[in-house]
């Protein structure tokens, strides 16, 4: 039986721990080298109609769906053998957030540190183990399409009396709040397009800690994050 712990802190991946920004921003920058703004333009168009339908993104998808569009053109298919390759073998240890594995050291010495994400079961995976961060929680990966319908699962593989969430989407730590109640904590680093976003700040209601970006945690005392869950 898997022991119960006090807390468990979850903890998203895009924007969260890594500059997904910095990410796209790359693969955009070298889309458009390779193929120009016009033909890049396609797979985004691919990448978005993607997320609406699955919820996530899906960056392999959308490259093989663009893969009808550009194959057509004079070398494509070269190409696009190379861009897979890109996004597989992406360093994305280099985008990690300052401090981010400092942070997750940190709070392994309270409680278990589970990455907490969204995305497919091939590409996420892949983002988690080359940045470092499938070892930084030793393993301890859950990869959902929505994960805030998930948490009954979560609780299950890890279950604890009281969890810690840190993710950049208020959405995200909204919905999960409403049904976790006072066992859950909310922590938003203010990072990426979506916590910079006004109306979707406007939209839910503030998590229970905010922070600029994620390596102030480091200056946060955990104490009192744990003070939070005692009142219901």
């Amino acid at each position: 039986m898997t022991a119960r712990h006090d807390t468990v802190f979850l903890l998203d991946v895009d924007n969260t721990l890594l500059d997904n920004d910095r990410v796209i921003a790359d693969l955009r920058a070298h889309l458009e080298q390779e193929f120009g703004e016009i033909t890049a333009g396609r797979y985004w168009a691919h990448f978005e109609a993607l997320r609406s339908e699955l919820g996530y993104a899906d960056y392999l998808g959308a490259l093989q769906r663009w893969r009808l569009d550009a194959e057509p053109l004079p070398g494509a298919e070269m190409h696009l053998l190379k861009m897979s390759g890109f996004l597989v073998d992406y360093p994305f240890a280099d985008r990690l957030y300052p401090y981010a594995p400092d942070v997750i050291q940190r709070l392994n010495a309270s409680g278990p540190t589970v990455i907490l994400t969204d995305g497919d079961v091939v590409f996420q995976p892949r983002k988690i183990q080359r940045s470092g961060l499938w070892d930084a929680v030793a393993g301890r990966v859950l990869i959902y399409v929505h994960k805030e319908l998930m948490l009954d699962a979560m609780q299950q593989h890890y279950p604890a009396r009281h969890y810690v969430m840190v993710d950049d989407k208020l959405r995200i730590l909204a919905a999960m709040k409403g049904v976790m109640q006072h066992r859950l904590t909310t922590v938003f680093p203010r990072q990426g397009h979506y916590a910079l976003d006004l109306a979707a700040m406007a939209a839910y209601p503030p998590a229970d800690i905010t922070v600029e970006r994620i390596g102030d945690l480091l200056d946060i005392d955990i104490r009192d994050i744990r003070v939070r869950k005692e009142s219901p």
